[in-house]
């Protein structure tokens, strides 16, 4: 069923609960803590605009970081109340605390169409606990609870979950706002009833990270692209060398299942057939954690099984171009998961032909291409493609599990329509 959205609500002069994905990275500079990306705050700008001209006071609060419960000033969310406030083109409060006397003065002092931002739910371990009792400490100040944080839906936290059940039994409303809808439409509604072609482009790490993705995808689509290392264990799965490359033998047959079904259904399911290689050597460097940085030499195109000491990065020059081709004749495209080791600029091609075809696709036939969030959001950023696809998802892992058909306990709390 539909959730309610603030579209629905009526707020003026009511206390407004906003769960927010404030979650942007931080560097510091000079001595402060500086955004490098305010992506995730500008995204909740229409909502927050929406509620301000309807005349609630709203209260939000988000995580940064893990700090595991104790007050880190390096995860403070002061300088997002800073940011928030110039985009917004207005005075945006911040209080040192999530709960607590302190807050409650803050709010009553609200009036109509103004915000405050609460510090780091996350400096209480309660909060990821999903504890009833800070759930209802949270909730002291909220008459309507709004979750526009979907990369934080698929956690049963007490801001994403908690908040929303204590809301809804004393009789308050339990609201989406305007990027959670657009998730939800994007990731739920456009990919239940595809306009086809539907095209299914899937890469990343690992088979056993995307195969409830695949088998509940195979469902739905009418062509399967892999990328990325899990293609590896597809090629170990048919009995060819993957040298050093990043496999999984213990799902060798869970990617042949997975063919299997495709083939079944009539899927049109297709694995790279040339792979962009490189043989790994030593720096004797040490990475901030501590482990050897590897340098790659002897970089080429090859066909067929990879040499033992190689290791696969990306899809090559031909799989890019034929996977390019089917691409431009899809109405619906989903993507999730880079086809390479795109943050290598001589792994990259793979993934920026793949990000070209779908722009190309997008802009001059039409086609409505969502983009599942985490690396292939960052691999269309890089490239400056960003703005050319129909919609990008905010979540990661949240993304993920929704596209498996997992019922997220943020969106389940909400109200229905």
């Amino acid at each position: 069923m539909a959730k309610l959205t603030v579209r629905d609500l009526d707020v003026k002069g009511k206390r407004v609960f906003i769960r927010v994905d404030y979650n942007v990275p931080l560097e510091e500079k000079d001595g402060k803590m500086v955004i490098t990306d305010a992506t995730r705050i500008v995204e909740t700008l229409p909502t927050l605009k929406l509620l301000i001209e309807k005349g609630a006071r709203i209260v939000l609060t988000a995580h940064l970081g893990r700090p595991k419960g104790k007050r880190e000033a390096t995860m403070s969310l002061a300088p997002v109340a800073v940011k928030l406030s110039e985009l917004l083109g207005k005075p945006v409060g911040f209080i040192d605390d999530c709960i607590g006397e302190k807050v409650e003065a803050g709010v009553a002092a609200l009036k109509d169409g103004e915000l405050v931002l609460l510090e780091n739910v996350r400096y209480y371990n309660e909060e990821e606990a999903n504890d009833p009792a800070f759930a209802t400490k949270l909730a002291k100040v909220a008459d309507v609870y709004v979750n526009d944080a979907f990369g934080a839906a698929h956690r049963a936290h007490a801001s994403t979950e908690g908040v929303a059940r204590v809301v809804t039994a004393r009789g308050g409303k339990a609201a989406a706002g305007l990027l959670m809808e657009r998730e939800l439409k994007f990731l739920g509604d456009e990919l239940d009833h595809p306009v086809r072609p539907f095209v299914v482009i899937l890469g990343g790490a690992k088979v056993s990270d995307k195969i409830k993705v695949i088998d509940r995808l195979l469902e739905k689509a009418d062509t399967i692209l892999i990328g990325g290392a899990m293609a590896y264990t597809f090629k170990l799965a048919h009995g060819e060398k993957t040298g050093k490359s990043l496999v999984e033998p213990d799902h060798k047959q869970t990617a042949l299942d997975a063919e299997t079904k495709a083939k079944k259904l009539g899927v049109n399911f297709q694995l790279p057939t040339d792979t962009i290689i490189g043989t790994p050597v030593d720096t004797g460097k040490l990475n901030k954690k501590g482990k050897p940085v590897y340098d790659f030499v002897d970089i080429k195109t090859i066909k067929g099984e990879i040499p033992d000491q190689a290791e696969g990065f990306s899809i090559g020059e031909e799989t890019a171009a034929n996977y390019a081709k089917i691409i431009a004749s899809a109405k619906t495209i989903l993507w999730n998961g880079p086809m390479g080791m795109f943050e290598d600029p001589r792994f990259a091609a793979g993934t920026n032909a793949v990000a070209l075809a779908v722009v190309e696709a997008t802009q001059k036939n039409g086609a409505k291409s969502i983009i599942g969030g985490g690396d292939s959001v960052k691999a269309l950023n890089k490239a400056k493609l960003g703005d050319k696809v129909t919609f990008m998802s905010t979540g990661g892992g949240a993304s993920l599990e929704f596209l498996e058909g997992t019922v997220l306990p943020g969106v389940a709390a909400l109200s229905e329509k």
